[in-house]
């Protein structure tokens, strides 16, 4: 998934308390200048919004609070201030939305629990690994495939350790950033370093952009979209996988020729062996990892195929909620209530609260043991009759930090739109764009998101950008999803910088990565992930979606 932190820095000289208090008063004096700057032109109800959004985002940019604090300052500020009521606002903190991600995490920290992901990944790294291009797509791979569910932080820190047990078994020891060993050392250069822990990195934020609960933005985007567009036709789970994966595996692809173009095949190699040894390290798959992933392929597959999928207007897969909603209506349920009876957030729901009910022999609980996890016989209930796939204590581990930041940005999105600001702004950005084309506008459009994305918050980029993009596609007659989508993935590309995501710090932290070679190898990555999203967007989101780039369509004129 993608950042949902930041690091900040304080300026020179400058005492932590006095760096503590600056931080704390700017937020306020921005917030003033923006409402001053704002002038008559704008509606009262906008201009105090505007203030809002100025203050949160440089509490967000700064931490002068605590992420997930600064993401509460809505339920005090918009009742107080006259944009919205206090019910109006604690709605966007409880929206189905939240919960599609929250049963997210559920199977997610079931997966971390039972130590399913350290085996799949050992698994792809048995069957790809050998020489050093192998083995960065390998990690690549493994990475990226379980950022698909789990965390991208989560991910980052699974397959590190992997890694760099790699990387010391080949006489390495960590660098200055070029790959070779630092000062002193005896070993010899290890070409490996940089192009493996970036590699890891980047797998991590690409991996979580191809699925609505890989990373928050993307579930920031369903709900921006369905309250921005009621009457607009729904994007699945399953439509979003296929709008958007042929994207995340493009990406994947160009940052791994990008990380190992340099890299000659006899350098160095790594037997299958290696990655064989650890699996039997783990021993035999338990009860318990077959049992998620079972869970893990219902949900995926349930995910996928509720709602019809079509290419290019060709139907290729019917979707099992409308004969549900038929069912249903046969029962006597109103034809409206039964239309939307399911959703992603149900599927999400309905699989997490299983893994609460599927037991688990108590014998193979205690046989397993996976580092780090809650699988440890210790943790094992022994009291009660039956252990469960999920308990309690397990499930208390969800981000909650995480889920305030995704209810505060839907605040904010929802302010934005409903007092008139995103409409304000979308005009005068569709006035400076007015007669570019659509492709122009989309590759600019990502373009600046990947480059804001390096330093802010990419929820609250998209919380606060979202709605002022559907504004703006609408006055320059586009699809809306035309450009949303392709900025809400670009949210998920940013490659250049330590602070721009958890993954990117994580392996930076190594000292095998320079922030020069991560900036040099990043900007260039960013630029083509500009061109990759834009062309992509045509040649896959459009089809699939169905969407007309020459108009907008009627719900959205509306």
């Amino acid at each position: 998934m993608a950042a949902e932190t930041q690091s900040s820095g304080r300026w020179r000289g400058m005492s932590p308390l006095g760096w503590h208090w600056f931080r704390l008063c700017a937020g306020p004096a921005a917030a003033v200048l923006a409402w001053w700057l704002a002038g008559d032109a704008m509606h009262p109800a906008a201009r105090r919004t505007a203030a809002v959004a100025v203050l949160m985002a440089v509490y967000w940019l700064t931490h002068a609070l605590p992420i997930p604090a600064t993401s509460l300052l809505p339920l005090v500020l918009f009742p107080l201030l006259g944009i919205q009521t206090a019910g109006q606002v604690a709605e966007a903190y409880v929206d189905s939305t939240i919960f599609l991600f929250v049963g997210g995490f559920v199977i997610a920290l079931g997966i971390e629990r039972w130590g399913l992901h350290r085996r799949i990944a050992l698994h792809v790294l048995a069957l790809l690994g050998s020489g050093p291009r192998q083995l960065t797509f390998g990690f690549m791979v493994a990475t990226a495939g379980m950022s698909m569910w789990v965390s991208n932080t989560a991910s980052t820190l699974l397959m590190m350790p992997i890694g760099l047990a790699l990387l010391r078994s080949m006489a390495a020891s960590p660098a200055s950033g070029d790959g070779r060993p630092a000062a002193g050392s005896d070993a010899g250069p290890v070409p490996l370093g940089v192009p493996l822990m970036l590699g890891i990195a980047y797998a991590a934020s690409i991996g979580g952009l191809t699925t609505l609960v890989g990373t928050p933005t993307n579930v920031q985007f369903v709900r921006i979209w369905r309250l921005q567009f009621p009457d607009a036709p729904e994007v699945s789970a399953g439509e979003w996988m296929l709008a958007a994966g042929p994207i995340g595996l493009a990406l994947l692809l160009a940052a791994w020729w990008w990380l190992t173009r340099g890299i000659a095949e006899t350098t160095v190699r790594r037997p299958r062996s290696f990655f064989r040894q650890r699996l039997r390290e783990l021993g035999r798959p338990s009860v318990a990892e077959w049992a998620m992933l079972v869970v893990l392929a219902a949900t995926a597959v349930l995910w996928i195929t509720r709602k019809p999928l079509a290419f290019g207007g060709v139907r290729m897969l019917g979707g099992w909620a409308e004969p549900l909603s038929g069912w249903l209506r046969s029962l006597g349920m109103p034809s409206e209530r039964a239309a939307h009876a399911v959703d992603d957030s149900t599927v999400a729901m309905l699989m997490a609260l299983l893994l609460f009910v599927i037991p688990v022999p108590v014998g193979e609980a205690r046989r397993q043991r996976v580092e780090g996890s809650a699988a440890d016989p210790q943790d094992v209930d022994t009291t009660s009759r039956v252990n469960c796939l999920m308990d309690w204590e397990t499930a208390e581990r969800l981000p909650w930090g995480v889920l305030l930041l995704i209810g505060g940005g839907f605040a904010l999105a929802g302010a934005i739109r409903t007092s008139g600001l995103a409409e304000w702004i979308g005009e005068q950005f569709a006035a400076a764009v007015t007669g570019w084309p659509a492709w122009m506008v989309v590759v600019t459009v990502v373009a600046v998101l990947i480059l804001l994305t390096e330093i802010t918050s990419n929820v609250a980029t998209v919380s606060a950008l979202l709605p002022i993009l559907a504004v703006m596609a609408v006055r320059l007659n586009l699809d809306p999803r035309l450009i949303m989508i392709p900025a809400t993935i670009a949210t998920s590309c940013a490659f250049m910088l330590p602070i721009a995501t958890p993954p990117n710090a994580i392996v930076f932290g190594t000292g095998y990565v320079s922030m020069r070679t991560m900036a040099t190898t990043g900007l260039w990555l960013n630029v083509l992930g500009t061109v990759i999203i834009a062309v992509l967007t045509f040649a896959v989101v459009v089809p699939v979606l169905g969407i007309d780039p020459g108009g907008v369509p009627a719900w959205a004129a509306h």
